[in-house]
């Protein structure tokens, strides 16, 4: 996300940004340690839901049973 992004999604000009960034760098490494936290926050959601489809689909009983007969039998369908 550029500065202009973020001052677009803050709803302020890109010049206070920038002021903010040298005059005011706590409320600048606050702001952007708030955005960066939003960022992973939105990655981990993401993550969690491919886990969650993961393990349903390694809790079906048919992928059990393909799982077992490979073992067994080598891999089948």
């Amino acid at each position: 996300m550029t500065k202009r992004d973020i001052a677009g999604y803050l709803g302020i000009d890109t010049k206070t940004l920038y002021s903010w960034e040298k005059n005011k760098p706590n409320l600048y490494k606050t702001v952007m340690k708030g955005l960066a936290f939003d960022e992973i926050l939105s990655f981990t959601e993401v993550s969690y839901e491919k886990a969650k489809m993961i393990k349903e689909k390694f809790d079906n009983k048919k992928y059990k049973r393909q799982i077992y007969d490979s073992k067994r039998y080598g891999w089948v369908h």
